[in-house]
């Protein structure tokens, strides 16, 4: 589901006049989808991570080390998280996804200007780690928005690589 999702997502972005790179790797680290469009004399960056649980079981961002090392806990455990380590499992979450030395590195080396970065879900169990995923900067999109807005065709251009997946997403939205 995930790299359907990204492929939608690109798709997406691709509409609205960005050119993007998908499916990163860094290693062990991956970057799901990097996007730059110019706006006038402006040029736009955006990190973009795709998470697209059908049936989410588990909280998105896993649990803090250190709550994992003191209670023995694995990190997607589905216990009951403290408000402190939920906070801190979505702070170790961004700088793993957007933080990291080498994604930082590849972006500056592509465009060495301001970032943006920003999370697709489809669903998620706990709801408030998207709450604070915005608290830290973190602009939320939703799956189905994204794909109403392209039911929608209002963007720049009609159609792109990604046409004929979306054509079999529309099928079920009809």
């Amino acid at each position: 589901m995930a790299l359907l999702a990204e492929e939608i997502v690109e798709e997406w972005l691709n509409r609205n006049g960005y050119f993007t790179i998908r499916g990163i790797k860094l290693g062990v680290h991956e970057i799901d989808l990097l996007a730059i469009a110019l706006h006038g004399s402006t040029i736009e960056a955006r990190h973009i991570e795709v998470q697209a649980s059908v049936r989410p079981v588990s909280y998105l961002c896993p649990l803090p080390r250190d709550a994992q090392k003191k209670t023995g806990r694995r990190p997607m455990s589905m216990k009951e998280r403290t408000p402190t380590e939920l906070a801190e499992g979505v702070r170790e979450w961004i700088n793993k996804k957007y933080h990291h030395e080498a994604k930082r590195f590849l972006r500056s080396a592509l465009f060495p200007g301001e970032w943006k970065y920003e999370l697709v879900v489809n669903r998620v169990k706990f709801p408030e780690e998207l709450q604070l995923l915005e608290e830290q900067g973190i602009t939320i999109h939703k799956l189905d928005e994204i794909i109403d807005s392209l039911s929608r065709n209002q963007t720049i251009i009609q159609s792109a690589a990604g046409s004929n997946l979306l054509d079999l997403v529309m099928l079920g939205h009809e």
